[in-house]
């Protein structure tokens, strides 16, 4: 851990002033109809010991469901072989139809939850990913969260040497990369790997006897290690993975770093491919993606949250008799608010917690009915009442619209919606599914176009200089709210 620790002592001297902290909210916050959509999340464990990986690969992604519901799926190396399971539906149900979960307890484990971005919804895009050797024996697995800016290139460059692609997910351009430097070893193939690909990428991976960890050199998509002893480490999208099952947060792993397992020494070993990177989180995982309880780059989620609601009242203040936030994501935020404003907060906004996450449904009126499913309002709590509602964001449009109507229908005098993120006018192309920029309603409406549209007495938007306020620094990838990004979009 030597090296480790030291790598940990200078990421926090850079970060030690920032707030940190750990709540214990446990909600997980489901996808919204008209929400952008995060590509995944990954989880990885290695051990020096065989361990119950079947139990705790299943546990660490549960915890991360929030980030993808479409499908899941693990690689276990058990005894110098590597096994994959992978399937559509939630962990549960993909864990529950496994018939022999012995063949799954082995030493290290990598599991990935799925939001589709890159590549078409096909079970062959499911992840993890594995390569095999001429003997037809699984050598190489990983699950990768973000999206790759150069997969084309680099993917017809593959081909031309004879590579023979199985999927159209740009993941796998990574996994045949590393497959192709294997000779360099384990580490060298992952160096020259990060120094063709381009993008945004949080990587977990196994070999038959090694385990590794690596991000792109902006540290876009997030990127979290914790330990459960002085032999079993964890790496996770989120540190809530991490709480799931009893590991302690160490650090975030750092942009441009590899951690990885060695033949010649025990526990994790760090590599830095490159000295001089620039931080670049995503600032939409704090607003909206990140579970509460989780904690990124020192900064816990939730009190996030909670700061943008407070940082929206100095903003634009307004008398009212009740704060209400949009569940899930929109709570913290509105109860900053009230904290601030001294206007009650009010939980009059009910969820449904047992919508599905699609209907099939033949028509937009009857679409925009299924908010009506999931948010129902207390009507007697609301009549009459000036009231403020706190959501995180608004991107198409469709949901806030049809959650205003539904307010007025319940008897409101008056509603002033607060986004706590600034206006979201262009989509992005790495690792998130944000629609093109035309359906995007910020892009295409003035803010009192929209207000307008939303039919509100007042309407107001995050500014970007209080988010940075509210983060801390501007060391975030503020994308789609500006139309800069930190990595060019290349052939995507």
């Amino acid at each position: 851990m030597k090296d480790l620790d030291q790598h940990r002592e200078d990421y926090l001297n850079q970060y030690k002033n920032r707030p940190y902290g750990r709540n214990l909210l446990r909600n997980q916050e489901d996808e919204r109809l008209d929400a952008p959509n995060e590509e995944c999340g990954i989880f990885g464990l290695y051990s020096e010991d065989n361990l119950d990986t079947f139990s705790l690969s299943q546990f660490g992604l549960f915890a991360l469901q929030h980030r993808g519901q479409e499908a899941c799926g693990i690689s276990v190396a058990n005894n110098g072989k590597i096994y994959n399971v992978k399937d559509e539906g939630l962990v549960l149900d993909v864990f529950k139809e496994i018939k022999d979960p012995e063949t799954f307890m082995g030493n290290t484990v990598i599991g990935h939850t799925r939001y589709s971005t890159a590549g078409d919804k096909k079970k062959y895009n499911f992840q993890p990913f594995f390569a095999k050797n001429e003997y037809d024996q699984m050598v190489l697995s990983i699950a990768h969260n973000g999206n790759l800016t150069n997969a084309k290139k680099l993917k017809a460059e593959l081909e031309a040497e004879g590579v023979v692609f199985r999927a159209t997910s740009d993941s796998e351009v990574i996994l045949r990369l590393i497959q192709k430097n294997l000779d360099l070893g384990l580490r060298g193939a992952i160096k020259a790997t990060m120094e063709k690909i381009e993008g945004a990428y949080s990587v977990v991976g196994i070999t038959r006897n090694k385990f590794f960890a690596f991000r792109d050199f902006h540290g876009i998509r997030p990127l979290v290690l914790g330990a459960i002893d002085e032999k079993t480490f964890v790496a996770a999208s989120e540190s809530c993975a991490l709480d799931a099952v009893g590991a302690q947060y160490v650090r975030d792993i750092l942009p441009g770093e590899i951690v990885y397992t060695s033949d010649n020494e025990k526990g994790l070993k760090s590599y830095m491919v490159k000295d001089d990177c620039k931080r670049k989180i995503c600032s939409f995982e704090y607003i909206y993606f990140a579970r509460p309880d989780s904690t990124m780059e020192n900064i816990n989620v939730h009190e996030i949250r909670e700061k943008s609601g407070e940082k929206i009242w100095e903003q634009a203040p307004v008398k009212a008799d009740m704060v209400i936030g949009v569940p899930d994501s929109g709570v913290p935020a509105a109860i900053g608010y009230s904290k601030a404003s001294g206007i009650p907060f009010r939980p009059v906004l009910i969820k449904n917690r047992y919508i599905g996450r699609s209907f099939i449904v033949p028509t937009q009126e009857m679409r925009e009915r299924i908010v009506n499913l999931k948010l129902n309002p207390i009507a007697s709590e609301i009549k009459g009442k000036s009231i403020v509602i706190i959501d995180d964001s608004i991107v198409r449009g469709t949901t806030s619209k049809r959650l205003v109507k539904i307010m007025k229908e319940a008897g409101a005098k008056e509603i002033h919606f607060r986004s706590v993120s600034p206006p979201v006018i262009a989509p992005c192309y790495l690792g998130i599914d944000t629609p093109n920029k035309e359906d995007l309603i910020a892009a295409n409406m003035t803010k009192e176009e929209l207000r307008d549209y939303l039919d509100v007495d007042s309407l107001e938007f995050l500014s970007v200089e209080n988010l940075i306020k509210i983060l801390g620094s501007s060391d975030h990838c503020f994308g789609c709210f500006t139309e800069k990004y930190p990595v060019p979009k290349g052939d995507e």
